[in-house]
């Protein structure tokens, strides 16, 4: 049996705190050091060559009157707390004065919202680890990689789970709507410059978000979008709709994982031969 107090490396909600200040940390708090300092290094160092490119100048996509203290709680970058407050410690929501952005902006924004979801899958993989042995072996791909995957590509970590037709029905119903919604709002969602919001909400339907921006260009507008608000709406829909598939892809890998693997069927010692048979 897994998840027994007795046989836990630490405390789970410890351990992911811990983690979510300081990616790695959790991990090292629980024993598993090596990991926890690859997490720290992958994680941070996404966050900050992001950093790097944008100048720290991503929240100043947001609009004057919405730069509140809690304006950045509902970005992909909370994922990774500590590198959100260090850079709104550091760089606040950007420069007082309008001028030009840096010419990769955007590709930096991508690279700290990666590092805030990395870092959630990675918050996942800590809570199990706090509430089992080092030594412990679960059943089955790790609830972590399968949350991963399905913010990846929504459906994804069901078909990696065996739930081929509910991923194929999840995909459908998740990327069309976002597919939909980017052609109501005539691609204006694609970008976060313009839709600060609507983009966090919809980057969380994963590559088909991202790779539908880097495709279009994120083009300018040039005219009256009649259906951009449903458009928004719905593309951001889409990747918010994603968040109830990830809890159900780690219900299901849970359960699974901290089953442990299938243990072998007792053998039947043989039958003794009856007295008088053996051989001479």
């Amino acid at each position: 049996m897994a998840d027994r107090p007795s046989e836990r490396s630490g405390e789970p909600l410890v351990a992911v705190l811990l983690s979510w200040f300081l990616p790695g940390a959790g991990h090292v708090y629980v024993g598993r050091i090596g990991f926890g300092v690859a997490a720290f290094v992958l994680v941070e160092g996404l966050f900050f060559a992001g950093l790097f490119l944008t100048q720290g100048r991503t929240f100043e996509f947001l609009d004057p009157e919405l730069r509140g203290a809690l304006a950045t709680a509902l970005t992909p970058e909370v994922g990774n707390l500590g590198g959100l407050v260090y850079q709104l410690k550091q760089y606040g929501f950007g420069g007082t004065e309008p001028g030009p952005l840096p010419p990769h902006v955007m590709l930096g924004a991508w690279m700290t919202a990666i590092s805030g979801m990395l870092n959630a899958c990675l918050l996942v993989h800590v809570h199990l680890s706090a509430r089992t042995r080092k030594d412990f072996r679960g059943h089955g791909p790790h609830p972590a990689a399968l949350v991963g995957l399905a913010w990846l590509v929504p459906g994804l970590g069901h078909v990696a789970q065996g739930r081929r037709l509910r991923g194929a029905i999840v995909f459908a119903m998740l990327v069309g709507l976002f597919a939909w919604g980017t052609w109501l709002a005539d691609a204006s969602n694609l970008s976060r410059e313009r839709h600060f919001y609507y983009w966090s909400g919809q980057f969380l339907a994963g590559l088909p978000a991202m790779v539908t921006e880097f495709v279009s260009g994120r083009p300018m507008v040039t005219h009256e979008i009649a259906r951009e608000d449903v458009g928004l709406l719905f593309a951001c829909m889409g990747g918010l709709l994603n968040v109830l598939a990830l809890l159900d892809v780690y219900a299901v890998a849970e359960r699974r994982w901290l089953a442990g693997p299938p243990k072998a069927a007792p053998t039947s010692p043989a039958p003794s031969a009856p007295p008088g048979t053996e051989a001479a």
